[in-house]
């Protein structure tokens, strides 16, 4: 049981003890055996093939036997399923009595609201608004039940405060028990129905294929997410001093699109734009990168071609879209003297605009090898300044108002651990660096 504290073992010990509390009154009621035993196997099947094969969780039998049968028979559902389950962390027996006991507790507690709200078996009798009350709170209480069991473990086992462990479980869990609740009623009003129990299991079959939709879907994003790491990675080594500077402008190109009132749609393929935008450095000799002292013209204009680079690096990776012309344009100047096309104002596609202002406010409040990293406000002061001229004051005033709101605090990933750099030491003519 190493890696899991003594507070935290004797939580999962607490949790198990009310599991067999909820289980105890089992030999005391009268239930069709043949029915959990049923439901029991097919959870424990569909969850093997959940977690191998869509990496969820299959809650439509446990529910169904929420609103089939007594809760301690319902609290049985879910035990062999989750004690078989496959572990890969040890301790691996604290973690399948873990899984089970919370389990155990929810579906109790589930069952027990729908036993107390359905006392005329809805169900049954296919009183399908007096069925959807009674379900729809079942489902909430087992919402309610493992957030606070889950937030409880968080709290104990990584040592946070409660109110973070418990922040936005419930409204995670929410949304997919909550169709996992209508599948499970239509299973329960089939089971009750003449058809019987074998046209209940029929509703898993759709369910099974929109599972499917949802795990490629998931693939597909978690595909995007891969591409973009590797070409990131690709530019942090040829060119140290930007690293993290490229998940900080996709961080802060995203809040100025929110704060613009974009689509999420439109802010995931900023801040694709923003973490992208410099990967054209991976065509600029390595030599010019990494130079410490001032450019040259001509090594400037070949820096200055980076954009273009990009441009083509990105051109086959059809779910960037407009990303793609923030890559291009993200050097541009509203005034025209920007580069690589001198374009003016409006002509400056939108989404570079943002990425312009994301790439300016962190290089200034960034420190590098060549110069120390300003306050948030001197950086938003210069920002204002420089709108109208560099920048689209638009974009600037998003990014003021919600970094004097809610403040900034960039979350990065990449190692940004850099030797200091004397006060006195040059600053080479980069370009794109802000004074």
């Amino acid at each position: 049981m190493e890696g899991i504290p003594s507070r935290a073992r004797a939580y999962v010990v607490c949790v198990a003890l009310g599991a067999l509390i909820c289980l105890a009154p089992l030999p005391t009621i009268s239930t069709p055996w043949w029915a959990v035993v049923l439901l029991a196997a097919l959870y424990a099947g569909g969850e093997q093939i959940a977690r191998r094969w869509f990496a969820g969780t299959f809650y439509p039998v446990l529910l169904a036997g929420t609103f089939l049968l007594p809760p301690p028979a319902a609290a049985l559902v879910p035990l062999p399923g989750a004690l078989l389950l496959l572990v890969e962390q040890r301790p691996f027996l604290l973690r399948r009595i873990w899984r089970a006991a919370h389990l155990v507790i929810g579906v109790w507690a589930a069952a027990a609201m729908h036993c107390a709200l359905d006392t005329r078996d809805a169900v049954m009798a296919s009183d399908v608004p007096r069925a959807l009350l009674s379900a729809g709170a079942a489902v909430l209480v087992f919402c309610l039940v493992l957030a606070t069991l889950d937030g409880g473990i968080l709290a104990l086992a990584e040592g946070l405060p409660l109110r973070r462990a418990w922040h936005g479980l419930f409204l995670r869990l929410l949304a997919p028990v909550a169709v996992h609740g209508l599948a499970g009623l239509m299973m329960a009003v089939l089971w009750r129905s003449p058809y019987g129990p074998v046209a209940a299991l029929l509703v898993l079959f759709p369910m099974g294929v929109s599972w499917w939709v949802f795990a490629q879907y998931h693939r597909e994003r978690a595909a995007h997410q891969a591409t973009i790491r590797a070409l990131v990675q690709a530019v942090d080594i040829k060119d140290g001093y930007t690293r993290g500077h490229s998940e900080r402008v996709g961080q802060a190109s995203m809040l100025i699109a929110r704060e613009l009132g974009m689509d999420e749609g439109r802010v995931e393929v900023l801040r694709f734009a923003g973490i992208l935008h410099d990967v054209g450095k991976l065509g600029v000799p390595t030599r010019l990168l990494r130079k410490d002292g001032p450019l040259t013209p001509e090594e400037r204009r070949v820096i200055e071609l980076h954009p273009e680079y990009g441009h083509e690096i990105t051109r086959g990776i059809s779910f960037l879209g407009e990303a793609r012309s923030a890559i291009l344009h993200h050097h541009e100047r509203v005034d025209g003297s920007g580069y690589p096309y001198g374009l003016v104002g409006s002509q400056i596609p939108e989404c570079a605009r943002v990425v312009a202002v994301a790439d300016a406010f962190d290089a200034m409040t960034s420190t590098r090898c060549y110069s120390r990293a300003r306050p948030v406000p001197v950086a938003l002061e210069e920002l204002q300044r420089c709108a109208g001229s560099q920048f689209d004051p638009r974009m600037v005033d998003a990014l003021a108002r919600v970094v004097e709101r809610d403040g900034w605090h960039p979350v990065v990933t990449a190692d940004e651990t850099r030797p200091s750099v004397p006060p006195q030491a040059p600053v080479p003519d980069r370009p794109g660096a802000r004074r």
